[in-house]
């Protein structure tokens, strides 16, 4: 009788009945498995292996044993086992269990897992007439156990263990599916299908719609940082972020012409205020789908693109990935194929300002049509960084299983959608010479920052609620290997430039943005301003001013004072920024990943470092003077702004001023 496990080169595989599954070495300390039940592993465009997130791996030898019951392969610090009914468990190199797949089956009579459940830990579940809905469950260990990642999320919670998440990209929600474990090992979902994760006090599950396999991938690791480096190893890092990048961006909706743009430019410098970027926002173009100013509005971009850069500014132009019926692009994009598709009803994935259909960034074809027009209409004429909106995409009706890509449906692969928008404009930036290419996009995959991407948060309200909000959900996804990381300082929606809690939340979130990975000061402010003119993007209204001069004196005051201290933290920022594009090491992380020893450290959810010095805790709550915050043990502790030193492993109380968010440091530094 033939053995259910053959060694293949480098490669533990085991078939039973209709399953293969593929064990193998994918860098150091980690594994890549994948299963199928289809006659073959799944392949991709031109015969290649589908690898979605995962970069060819480093050559890492394997020790592989193969025995009558069971076979166990090792790399470095991990090795897994298997029985021979199917069941993984993975251990690190101690011995010590991180993961062990969840099966209560009846195949082995004396095994632990014997159970009348019939329940497999692999389920592939047939779609009639497709691929499988897949179900991949795990065993929870530990109820002790914490894990973090996943990607952004609009909820408060940086330990993720007990939560439910969904599996799909929308407005102000990334899944970037790396999860972090306090056990010790990182774990990528390695599957762009539309699915869900919930990980359970019993059972975590993962969940995909509709895929052809299994794949995920799998590393050990003594030490946070030694995780985070080989996931980022595994996928990619962040290229260097170039230096105009690492100051301050103003923003607003929406700048109506050139000249209000270069006025509020102008604004800055005559005040004599840092700015590195400003935003020509959405509707700035005709029509949707048509990459271009509106010659109404914007009549002379390269003057103004001169004169900012002149001024030391770079302007940063927005993308919409929405193709009007109207547009002057659309029937040539809908005769070559360019354009996702609806499987049910009229084509039409957004409403808004006119019946729109999304460019379709799994089309290679597609990518290089989309740059071809934003090369010729903007980067030709200086543009060298783009806000690329709307990367989920967004639809009107997030009916996942009504859009089909070029590479197949939404619920299989609708997830890398916003990495092949960012890839869209990486390539083309590449091409055209390029370095040290950043783009800002409202979502993100595993493996968009080796494009460049720039996440921020998305539409998100103007709230103390939402500023505690994105402390999670930014920890998060630098802890999912999204370094490059931003809000909408003031939040998107809402927020009355006369209303004083509005004053007192900005200023808090303006503190809590200069200690982000980038600062930039947004927001659709009330009440709308008049609109100016009636054609094209104009019928696109616009908010209130939004510049830090726009309020009152005293939120000036505090807000000059930041940007002054961005400004003399550049050295610093440049220094974690390279370790970002050279180890994958998050920019901003919560303190268990400095001080993976202090416990406390993994019970802290509201603080966070600044890379390896600064160790931040913003105030979020309205009216408050004061902040209660945790001091990791083995550290003495300086007040950036007093000189007081205290020693570490405690928690205090310090003053919070409205102009002081309370900053500590490692090295005795002041502000």
């Amino acid at each position: 009788m033939s053995s259910i496990f053959t060694k293949e080169q480098n490669r533990l595989v085991y078939r039973y009945d209709a399953e293969k599954l593929w064990i193998e070495p994918w860098g150091k300390n980690s594994f890549r498995v994948r299963s199928t039940k289809n006659a073959e592993m799944p392949l991709g465009l031109g015969g290649k292996p589908e690898d979605w997130a995962l970069l060819p791996p480093e050559p890492s030898p394997a020790e592989i044993k193969i025995e009558e019951n069971s076979a166990s392969i090792r790399n470095g610090k991990i090795e897994i086992r298997i029985s021979k009914y199917g069941q993984i468990t993975v251990y690190n190199q101690k011995g010590e269990k991180l993961l062990e797949e969840y099966a209560r089956h009846r195949r082995d009579m004396k095994a632990r897992t014997c159970s009348a459940l019939e329940i497999e830990a692999r389920e592939f579940r047939p779609i009639i007439g497709g691929d499988y809905e897949l179900f991949m469950r795990f065993e929870s260990l530990s109820p002790e156990e914490k894990i973090y990642g996943l990607g952004q999320y609009q909820q408060p919670y940086l330990n993720l263990k007990g939560i439910d998440l969904e599996l799909a990209h929308r407005n102000s929600q990334a899944s970037v599916p790396f999860a972090l474990s306090s056990l010790g090992y990182g774990f990528l979902w390695n599957n762009p299908a539309v699915g869900r994760v919930t990980f359970g006090k019993n059972i975590s599950t993962w969940e995909a719609r509709s895929t052809k396999a299994l794949d995920y991938w799998v590393t050990a690791g003594d030490s946070p940082s030694e995780i985070e480096e080989a996931y980022a190893g595994a996928t990619g890092t962040v290229p260097m972020m170039p230096d105009y990048a690492m100051g301050f961006w103003q923003c607003k909706l929406r700048y109506q012409t050139q000249e209000e743009l270069l006025e509020i430019a102008r604004g800055y410098k005559q005040r004599g205020l840092p700015l590195s970027v400003i935003v020509a926002d959405f509707f700035h173009w005709p029509l949707q789908g048509e990459w271009k100013f509106d010659p109404t509005y914007w009549p002379n971009p390269d003057a103004m693109i001169k004169e900012l850069k002149e001024m030391g500014i770079e302007l940063m132009v927005s993308i919409w990935p929405t193709v009007d019926r109207r547009s002057e692009n659309f029937q040539e994009m809908i005769q070559k194929g360019l354009l996702i598709r609806t499987e049910r009803g009229f084509r039409i994935g957004m409403d808004f300002q006119g019946n729109t259909i999304h460019y379709d960034a799994t089309n290679p074809e597609a990518r290089d049509y989309v740059w071809a027009k934003a090369k010729q209409n903007y980067y030709d004429k200086g543009v060298k960084i783009f806000w690329l909106d709307e990367a989920e995409p967004e639809y009107s009706v997030y009916d996942f299983d009504n859009y089909r890509y070029f590479l197949g449906p939404n619920v299989r692969i609708g997830n890398i959608y916003p990495v092949m928008y960012a890839k869209t404009f990486f390539d083309g930036m590449t091409a055209a010479g390029q370095k040290n290419i950043l783009n800002l996009l409202r979502c993100a995959w595993a493996g968009s920052q080796r494009y460049g991407a720039l996440v921020w948060s998305g539409d998100i309200h103007s709230s103390f609620e939402s500023l505690r909000n994105q402390m999670a959900a930014g920890l998060n996804m630098a802890i999912a290997g999204i370094p490059w990381w931003t809000t909408d300082i003031g939040g998107f929606h809402g927020g009355d430039v006369k209303d004083p809690h509005f004053h007192e939340l900005l200023i808090r979130w303006f503190e809590y943005g200069c200690f982000c990975p980038v600062m930039r000061l947004h927001g659709y402010r009330e009440p709308d301003k008049p609109q100016f003119g009636v054609t094209g993007g104009a019928t696109c209204v616009s908010g209130a001013d939004n510049e830090v001069w726009s309020f009152t004196d005293e939120v000036y005051e505090i807000c000059k004072k930041y940007l002054f201290l961005r400004e003399k933290l550049k050295p610093y920022i440049t220094e974690i920024m390279r370790a970002a594009h050279e180890k994958g090491s998050p920019v901003i992380r919560p303190l268990f990943y400095d001080f993976p020893e202090d416990t406390a450290a993994w019970e802290t959810e509201d603080q966070f470092m600044f890379g390896p010095k600064y160790l931040v805790s913003p105030v979020y709550r309205d009216g408050e003077r004061e902040r209660k915050l945790y001091l990791p043990a083995g550290e003495k502790w300086t007040n950036a702004w007093t000189g007081e030193t205290t020693e570490g492993g405690k928690t205090i109380t310090v003053a919070a001023p409205i102009d002081q968010i309370p900053v500590f440091t490692k090295d005795g530094t002041k502000f």
